[in-house]
């Protein structure tokens, strides 16, 4: 019989929610305990997900010896305390993504983790996604050759939580929040090799009056085998979410839409139901898809967190992971800042990625 996973929850909104609908998935995961800052809301959620244990103060929930893994569904600016937090105590960490608000907090959650012999997994679900791992495969086996030019896109028109709009919470715009799965999509699908250099143009097109954020960017990435990639990201498309890649060869091409191909097209003047959960609205033309967390990989992503915990492997998105990615994106806003090409590796003292694009240095 396998080992069973006991799992805390920190968080009570969107994201959490996905992340406990996955784990109810994963028959080696048990979820016993929630906590949410926010009166009510780790009660209610308990209730809903029938989880024993709710609290308002994470630090008691992290004194439940029974607990063996947190997952953290937080705004970014208390990733890093909450993980520390949960290292000290002996949890092995599931962290959302962006990682946190710099570089320093970065070093400082990897070293928690290590010196309390804990794992530190990224929750970037897209090397999860059950079309990007065929998409993966393909290229892995050689049918297209040596990879050339890799895209990926995500575009909706706007993120699902207030907490986004502030650049202090957040840290920057959507190159920050939705940019973030593109870089570590296109490291994950070449192997992980270094990024040369970034390029990077970002403006604030549609939501000025809720942010000073970045809501639409263009990043370019030059890695070290010579392929180049392209992100697309946007919180200005109207008519529901997209997310789509394309892997180009010198043996051929392969593109995969994770929102259509195994969709209904639905138009709606109220919305739909899903729509409270989901960033973006969906009044008018959306794409529904059947089984959304399974078709983004959630599923199978906390399938294998838990799995790694249970038989003590190494995950396959890590802690060093998430940091390669946030120094990316700090590149990425310090190119969009001064206009110039940018290269790896980065070292700022930046206390948020935005910081670069608003005040050049």
């Amino acid at each position: 019989m396998k080992n069973i996973v006991r799992v805390g929850l920190i968080g009570s909104n969107f994201i959490s929610k996905i992340h406990a609908r996955s784990l109810r998935q994963c028959h080696s995961a048990e979820i016993l305990a929630v906590c949410s800052p926010t009166p009510g809301n780790a009660a209610e959620f308990a209730g809903q997900f029938d989880i024993p244990h709710s609290f308002t103060n994470h630090q008691q929930m992290l004194e439940m010896d029974e607990i063996d893994m947190v997952v953290i569904g937080a705004p970014n600016d208390v990733h890093c305390q909450l993980t520390c937090d949960a290292a000290a105590a002996g949890k092995h960490v599931v962290l959302e993504k962006p990682m946190c608000l710099n570089l320093s907090e970065a070093d400082r959650m990897i070293q928690a983790c290590q010196v309390a012999g804990v794992k530190l997994m990224y929750a970037e679900e897209l090397c999860f996604a059950p079309k990007y791992v065929r998409l993966k495969q393909l290229l892995d086996s050689g049918a297209l050759g040596e990879p050339t030019l890799i895209k990926q896109s995500e575009k909706h028109d706007g993120p699902h939580a207030d907490h986004f709009w502030d650049v202090n919470r957040s840290g920057g715009g959507v190159t920050m929040d939705m940019g973030c799965h593109a870089i570590e999509f296109f490291r994950w699908m070449l192997g992980r090799p270094k990024v040369k250099s970034v390029y990077a143009q970002m403006s604030t097109q549609v939501h000025g009056d809720k942010t000073i954020g970045d809501d639409n960017a263009i990043l370019i990435l030059e890695f070290e085998n010579g392929c180049i990639a392209v992100a697309e990201e946007s919180w200005t498309k109207l008519g529901g979410m997209d997310d789509r890649a394309e892997v180009h060869g010198t043996k051929g091409v392969a593109m995969a839409d994770l929102l259509h191909g195994n969709a209904i097209e639905a138009y709606s003047l109220n919305g739909l139901d899903y729509a409270v959960e989901k960033a973006g609205s969906t009044k008018g033309w959306s794409f529904p898809i059947f089984e959304e967390e399974w078709n983004y990989g959630f599923h199978a992503e906390f399938a294998h967190f838990v799995d790694c915990v249970a038989t003590d492997k190494q995950p396959a998105v890590t802690g060093e992971d998430a940091r390669a990615v946030l120094e990316i994106i700090f590149a990425a806003y310090e190119s969009a800042g001064t206009g110039r090409k940018v290269h790896l590796p980065f070292q700022t003292n930046a206390q948020k990625p935005i910081d670069l694009w608003k005040n050049p240095s």
